[in-house]
């Protein structure tokens, strides 16, 4: 009987870390209340990557991206790498400039930013996407294919 005890209460356990687990592995469920509050989200990650603060720029970004959270920290991890060639590269950032933004009606809003180095630039984009609670975050690139904003 003492037995049978120790296994249940050892499987609820087990089932329970389980649980709490996967919900702190997606837990990305806050959402932004209308588009004025993703656009402050976008400026403020971007002024980030300008000032290479990568780290708090994916913070900002991970509570409104439902990724699993390993995701977001590899991401993360990378980018902070390829930020600090791109600085050794093409110099020290020194602005930002708002390139465009698009709405879908009620559905998905768009936004693209350059943060410009001394000697190139880096093209930020972020998408967002709006359910019936909120809007959230669908999707964030950074690259450096700026040219492709000529149109």
């Amino acid at each position: 009987m003492k037995k049978n005890i120790k296994s249940l209460l050892r499987k609820t356990l087990i089932t329970l870390l389980i649980v709490f687990g996967l919900t702190d592995f997606y837990c990305q469920n806050t959402l932004l209340k209308d588009i004025e509050a993703a656009k402050l989200l976008s400026r403020s990650v971007t002024q980030d990557f300008r000032d290479n603060k990568i780290e708090e720029a994916f913070n900002i970004l991970s509570p409104y991206w439902p990724l699993p959270v390993n995701e977001i920290n590899n991401l993360k991890t990378q980018t902070i790498q390829s930020v600090n060639l791109i600085s050794e590269r093409y110099g020290k950032a020194e602005s930002i400039v708002k390139v465009s933004e698009q709405n879908i009606k009620d559905a998905g809003f768009r936004e693209t930013y350059l943060v410009k180095f001394e000697y190139t630039a880096i093209r930020l984009i972020f998408t967002y996407y709006k359910n019936s609670k909120g809007w959230l975050i669908n999707g964030f690139k950074w690259d450096s294919d700026f040219d492709e904003e000529f149109k």
